[in-house]
C-alpha cells in the first residue's frame, strides 16, 4: 500500500507543476490581436530608443499649409492658373505689360455708328460689318470674326466678338482692363501695352491702346458690353502698323458696337 500511496502522491505533483506552467506561459496571438493598438510614442525615452509597436490605425491630423500672400514681384502669365491668395485684379496689377490705367487717359469722339452691321445674338450685340479691304472669315473660336489680308510678315489686322473669356468685374472699367490683358493672347510674344483711350459706353467700357513688340506695333481696342445674355460681350479690333491705313477702323469699331434690340 506505501508503493502505491507515493505513486498517487508522485502523480499529484506532476499535476500541480502543469497547472503552474499554464499560469504562468503568455496570451495566445488571438487575445493579442483583439487587444488595443497603443501609437508610438512621440520621441524615444532618453535611456534609449523606442521599443517597435504596432503603427496606429489613426492617420495622424495633417498640418496646414502656409498662407500665400501675393507680392508685387510675382506676375501670372495670361490664361494660367492664380495661385491661392490672389485675385484677377491682383495679377492684372503685377503684370509689367499692363500699365496702371490713370485718370490722365484721355476720351476720344467716337464717330456715328455704321448702318452695316453683323447681328452677334450669342452676345446680344451688333457690331459694324467693316467694308473693304475687311471681309468675313471663319469665325471660331470666336462668334464672329473679320480680317484683313495676310502681310508678307504673317501679322494681319482682326476684328471679332465673343462672350466675355474672362472672369466679369464688379466695375465695366475693371472688366475691360482685364479684357485688354486677355487679347495679349493674340500679339506677338513680348507685347506692351499704352493706353491711348479710355471711357463708358452704355452698359460698358471701351478702350483703346496700342500693343508694343519689337520694332513694331499695332494698334487695338476692346468694347465690353453687357447684351442681356448670361455673360457680357467682347468686340475686340487690331491692326499692325503694316497696316496702318485701317488703324482709322478702330474708331468706328468702337463707336458701333451696341445692343441688339
Amino acid at each position: 500500500m506505501r508503493v502505491v500511496y507515493r505513486g498517487l502522491a508522485a502523480i499529484g505533483l506532476v499535476v500541480a507543476a502543469a497547472a503552474t506552467l499554464v499560469v504562468v506561459l503568455p496570451s495566445g496571438p488571438d487575445e493579442v490581436a483583439a487587444g488595443p493598438v497603443t501609437a508610438p510614442p512621440a520621441a524615444p525615452s532618453s535611456s534609449g530608443p523606442a521599443p517597435s509597436t504596432a503603427p496606429s490605425t489613426a492617420a495622424p491630423p495633417s498640418a496646414a499649409p502656409p498662407a500665400v500672400t501675393p507680392t508685387a514681384e510675382a506676375t501670372p502669365s495670361p490664361g494660367s492658373s492664380l495661385a491661392p491668395g490672389y485675385t484677377a485684379m491682383q495679377a492684372l496689377y503685377a503684370d509689367p505689360r499692363v500699365p496702371k490705367l490713370t485718370g490722365r487717359i484721355k476720351r476720344m469722339s467716337l464717330a456715328s455708328p455704321s448702318r452695316k452691321v453683323v447681328k452677334d445674338r450669342r452676345i446680344g450685340l451688333a457690331v459694324p460689318n467693316l467694308s473693304k479691304p475687311w471681309k468675313s472669315y471663319g469665325a471660331a473660336p470666336f462668334t464672329s470674326k473679320q480680317v484683313l489680308p495676310k502681310t508678307r510678315a504673317g501679322l494681319r489686322g482682326m476684328f471679332v466678338t465673343c462672350p466675355l473669356p474672362i472672369m466679369r468685374q464688379k466695375s465695366p472699367r475693371d472688366t475691360a482692363l482685364l479684357a485688354a490683358r486677355w487679347t495679349l493672347n493674340h500679339h506677338p510674344e513680348g507685347s506692351r501695352i499704352t493706353w491711348l483711350a479710355s471711357q463708358p459706353v452704355k452698359r460698358g467700357w471701351m478702350l483703346v491702346y496700342r500693343v508694343k513688340y519689337g520694332k513694331h506695333q499695332s494698334r487695338a481696342a476692346v468694347v465690353v458690353m453687357d447684351g442681356g445674355m448670361s455673360k457680357p460681350g467682347l468686340a475686340f479690333v487690331t491692326v499692325p502698323d503694316s497696316q496702318r491705313k485701317q488703324w482709322r477702323d478702330i474708331s468706328r469699331v468702337v463707336a458701333g458696337v451696341r445692343v441688339l434690340g
